[in-house]
């Protein structure tokens, strides 16, 4: 019995293996070209070289030295009440809190009453008054009497001359005593109700009592009410012994706030301190700002926008220097993609801007973002370096890649 075979065609076979072999080729053909890599960094003749098509170039940030002429220095400050403006109240006499008739936020006036007391030294106080005042009145009447005398011959000279003496104490007694509970809004009667009554024009911006504490004068802790002006405000810089110069009273100042960004606030300086922090090498600064419309508010952090004069040199970005163990570098740029180290002399650094004393002129080319990243690169490739082996050029690298 013979057995059937299955075979394709000739022809069939022939196509079938031309479809074999045409489907990698054609997936092969569809597949984009891969990019070549680019040509990695290389150091001659102490410069960092880089190829044109080097994607970290596009990193690299480059601006130009400029000549130092003026210099704008950021300054750390805070906003505090102004203390010309402001009335901190404490208690005369100890007492008892008895109402309060103001609250955060309210807007006083000078005589406005606050909170009253109730208070038996207060009280003892008018009384000592009004008895100051009767024993004037005694007083008065027996130097009336002495006068008639004397007038008649009765009385000697001697006496009217003592009465004289005891009516002016008296006088001067009851000026004193009236005087300390006037002062204190007690008038002539005996209350015992001490109110306590804001001096200016102003708002409650502290409140820190409640009703029935005890209070008495030598308790100490903060004030029992603090009123305000807020319209203007005291700036409170730290600031260098080389920004000093600029800072002297009456120059101005901008301030910027984290709460407004990008708007500032003109200032002026007003006083500064005789004495240096031993601890932070700062001087405290006092400025005052105008606060209308009450935008700002105590204790906000600030920075302060001080323009010092300068004169020799060149200013570069702060971030434009790094630190090489003790000697401070910028890294020019002397071509394009091609960049060297540069140990320089700082005459000034702030968080912004930098002045360079020497090791760079105005117009140089510096690198100002990302010079960690330049640094590192550097730094990679020195270390990569043989000792007295030259390292190889960018334009041999270059040919070498070449297909």
């Amino acid at each position: 019995m013979s057995k059937s075979t299955f075979s394709l065609p000739r022809s069939g076979s022939a196509l079938a293996l031309c479809a074999a072999l045409a489907l990698p080729g054609c997936q092969q053909a569809s597949a984009p070209p891969a990019e070549p890599e680019p040509t990695p960094p290389v150091l001659q003749a102490g410069q960092l070289h880089y190829a044109s098509n080097h994607p970290q170039l596009a990193l690299l940030a480059v601006t130009e030295a400029r000549p130092a002429s003026v210099l704008r220095v950021e300054l750390p400050a805070r906003l505090v009440w102004n203390e010309e403006h402001t009335q901190r109240i404490v208690p005369a006499f100890a007492g008892r809190v008895a109402a309060i008739r103001a609250d955060l936020g309210q807007r006083v006036q000078a005589g406005t009453t606050l909170a009253l007391l109730a208070s038996p030294d207060f009280g003892q106080a008018q009384a000592d008054a009004a008895k100051a005042q009767a024993d004037q009145h005694l007083a008065q009447q027996a130097l009336a009497r002495q006068r008639e005398l004397f007038t008649a011959g009765i009385v000697a000279r001697k006496e009217l001359e003592q009465a004289e003496a005891d009516a002016a104490r008296a006088h001067a007694e009851s000026a004193r005593a009236l005087a300390r509970t006037q002062l204190y809004g007690g008038g002539t009667g005996v209350s015992q109700q001490l109110a306590l009554r804001s001096g200016i024009d102003g708002v409650v911006v502290e409140r820190n009592l409640n009703p029935g504490k005890e209070l008495r004068p030598d308790q100490g802790g903060p004030a029992l009410f603090v009123v305000t002006d807020p319209r203007s405000l005291w700036v409170q810089i730290d600031a260098r012994e080389g920004d000093l110069d600029s800072l002297r009273p009456g120059d101005r100042f901008t301030l910027q706030v984290g709460a407004y960004p990008g708007e500032t606030f003109s200032g002026r300086v007003t006083a500064s301190a005789d004495a240096i922090d031993p601890a932070t090498r700062t001087i405290k600064v006092r400025g005052v700002v105008d606060n209308a419309y009450r935008r700002l508010k105590a204790e906000m952090l600030a920075t302060a926008h001080v323009a010092e004069n300068r004169s020799g040199g060149v200013v570069v970005p702060a971030q434009a220097v790094v630190l090489a163990g003790r000697t401070h570098q910028v890294y020019v740029q002397r071509a394009p993609g091609v960049f060297e180290p540069r140990s320089i002399t700082l005459a000034h650094e702030g968080p912004g801007e930098a002045i360079v004393a020497s090791g760079l002129t105005a117009g140089e080319k510096i690198v100002a973002g990302n010079v960690l990243l330049l640094a590192q690169q550097w730094q990679a490739l020195a270390q990569d370096a043989a000792p007295g082996t030259p390292p190889a050029r960018a334009e041999d690298t270059h040919k070498d890649t070449q297909p």
